[in-house]
């Protein structure tokens, strides 16, 4: 697992070159407040920004997957990375702890005031995430750091088992015989990190935290058939020899037989080791889903509320919040489902029924899943066409789509997004999960690509890195999911008014579909987690709600049961840069400009929603002065 941008990698991302378009200087946005305030010491200026370089410099030096990730200098990460790996036991962890405590008592000398405005904003960013972390840790188990708490070591979703292989294979170069011998010093960096995971797994059972029945089940599920393979077949060393076989001068089948050596002499025992542990950690596991039942289970539910979204909403106001919204878009998908002809049974059975059609079905087979992928692709070109009409700044990173791994497609996600290379060597790229192309009615995925790729996470997250005025902390380095994903549901919208669902009524009903999706989840999310409902409560609740198949809602239920408070992010999000965005027009009437309303939510990189909400407001005031 990365810090906050390589885990986000799954979730979404966490994550400079000036933009092409970009809003003329006279565009009243965040970097130019309507207020004009006395200019920064530079003494205090320089101390700041001293302080925030040391401080990037060192989260890196702690993650070099996250640097591989990102494709930084050696000289930022501080020093030689691309044969490390992180360090995952409980004082690896700690230690990045300990990073954020010493930033925070570094910021109290600091006059904010004294500080340029990006800088204030630089300020409060960095503040929000480091404030997090210090506080989440006191949980002491699981996993915390750059914003992030998940109650368990590893998970059906996330460890070093599921995001190392794929890491390896998509983002760790091999250009050179360097990057081969740096690859195989990773792999054994590898069977060391399954092992601190395995270790702290053990840690937390002792101390009463252990996830759920079905959580170790489906962990074993996916980890078994892995460790059962022979050590010439592990993916880790496939991908060397594939890679390898490409580089001048190198001698593959000496590489290759290193890298089985290490399969079978560490990687393969550490997977062994760590089945073994989660095997008799089943026997003391029990179905219960939420994290009620873990030591300060409802202080650790409200703390992950606040690092995913950075709102202080009550888990009583968030389910009701999506109860009214399930209501909202029901109704809406009654009445375009009932204008498509389709009015018998309920709005769920109609959905589940249109699902089924032969012609909203791609066949279940290679064939049939590259002519999804394909079709993505196209929808991906007639998208960008659109962009101009609503955006001054477009990225330049182009967008891949790519079929999630076959060796963790069971547990994963329907679709997540990878951040493309600061150097320009990697693409972004956006993961659809094509375990069984019935998930995926025709219907469904435009709505899908307007959400990880363009306008949603690639636009945002590639805008951001691409940026030239922002500090590295805040163009690639910070993630906040409650902004991240809720720019990506506020995506979706934009795609609507962008008329690209005016000839495909089916498609919109995607759209609302996926609206609903995700307001479904804040009833589920904070059912499971603060209102004791049980899994199979869950379940029946998203089935009957959405219409969509059981192994899907399955797959995304035990999602949340071991990411508490992360799937509220995304209607959260939306919501608040919606309401933002109707202030905005109400007080701004015929001055209000969506492009210049764009910029100045894009232009300043992730950040939480209440500094979202703060730039917003500053721009109104310079628009309206």
């Amino acid at each position: 697992m990365r810090n906050r941008a390589w885990f986000l990698l799954l979730l979404v991302s966490g994550c400079g070159h000036p933009n092409e378009g970009k809003a003329p200087a006279t565009t009243p946005t965040a970097e130019t407040p309507p207020t004009t305030k006395a200019p920064a010491t530079s003494s205090t200026s320089e101390r700041f920004n001293r302080l925030v370089e040391e401080w990037t410099t060192a989260v890196l030096r702690e993650s070099p997957e996250t640097a591989t990730s990102l494709a930084v200098a050696e000289e930022r990460a501080g020093g030689r990375y691309s044969d490390r790996v992180s360090d995952l036991s409980r004082a690896g962890m700690d230690r990045v702890v300990a990073i954020s405590r010493s930033l925070l008592q570094s910021f109290e000398s600091i006059d904010r005031e004294q500080l340029t405005p990006s800088e204030r904003v630089t300020y409060d960013v960095i503040k929000t995430s480091a404030s997090a972390d210090v506080a989440n840790s006191a949980f002491g188990y699981g996993y915390y750091g750059m914003g992030i708490l998940i109650p368990y070591a590893i998970t059906q979703l996330s460890g070093a088992w599921a995001q190392m292989p794929d890491f390896l294979d998509s983002q760790h170069p091999i250009r050179s015989a360097r990057d081969v011998e740096d690859y195989l010093a990773r792999l054994k960096g590898f069977a060391r990190m399954l092992d601190e995971e395995t270790t702290r797994l053990g840690d937390d059972a002792r101390s009463g935290v252990v996830p759920p029945r079905f959580v170790v089940d489906g962990i074993l599920a996916q980890l078994e058939p892995v460790a059962a393979k022979k050590p010439a077949d592990q993916s880790v060393v496939q991908s060397l020899k594939r890679r390898a076989a490409l580089v001048e001068g190198v001698d593959v089948a000496a590489v290759t037989a290193r890298a089985e050596t290490i399969a079978a002499d560490d990687i393969v025992p550490a997977y062994k080791r760590q089945i073994d542990a989660l095997t008799k950690l089943r026997k003391l596991a029990k179905p219960d889903a939420g994290v009620g039942k873990l030591p300060k289970g409802p202080e650790l539910y409200a703390a992950a509320l606040r690092s995913w979204n950075t709102t202080t909403r009550t888990p009583d106001e968030i389910h009701q919040i999506g109860l009214d919204l399930v209501a909202k878009n029901t109704a809406e998908m009654d009445a375009l489902l009932a204008s498509l002809g389709k009015r018998k049974g309920s709005v769920a059975q109609r959905i589940r029924a249109l699902g089924q059609e032969k012609a909203q079905l791609y066949p279940n087979t290679d064939e049939g899943k590259a002519q999804l992928i394909a079709d993505l692709n196209a929808h991906v070109t007639k998208v960008n066409a659109l962009l101009p009409n609503v955006f001054s700044t477009l990225p330049r990173a182009a967008l891949q789509i790519k079929r999630v791994p076959l060796e963790i497609e069971q547990g994963s996600p329907g679709g997540y997004y990878q951040s493309p290379a600061l150097d320009g060597s990697r693409p972004g790229a956006y993961y659809i999960n094509l375990r069984d192309t019935k998930s995926w009615p025709k219907f469904d995925l435009p709505t899908l690509t307007h959400h990880e790729g363009n306008p949603g996470h690639h636009f945002q997250i590639a805008v951001a890195q691409e940026s030239s005025s922002l500090p590295f902390a805040r163009s690639a380095l910070l993630g906040f999911s409650g902004y991240i994903e809720g720019w990506a549901l506020y995506a979706e919208g934009v795609a609507d008014e962008l008329g690209l669902y005016n000839d495909d009524p089916t498609g919109r009903l995607g759209y609302l579909k996926a609206a609903t999706f995700r307001a479904a989840r804040l009833v589920v999310d904070t059912g499971i987690h603060a209102k004791g409902w049980t899994r199979d409560q869950a379940i029946k609740y998203m089935t009957d709600t959405l219409g969509s198949d059981r192994a899907s809602v399955v797959t995304e239920v035990d999602r949340y049961c071991v990411w508490p408070g992360q799937a509220t992010a995304y209607m959260l999000g939306r919501e608040v840069i919606r309401t933002l965005r109707a202030k905005a027009q109400a007080e701004l009437g015929d001055r209000f400009d969506i492009k210049k309303f764009h910029d100045v939510v894009l232009s300043n990189g992730a950040m939480p929603l209440s500094v979202l909400e703060r730039l917003v407001d500053d721009w109104i005031a310079a628009t309206r002065a």
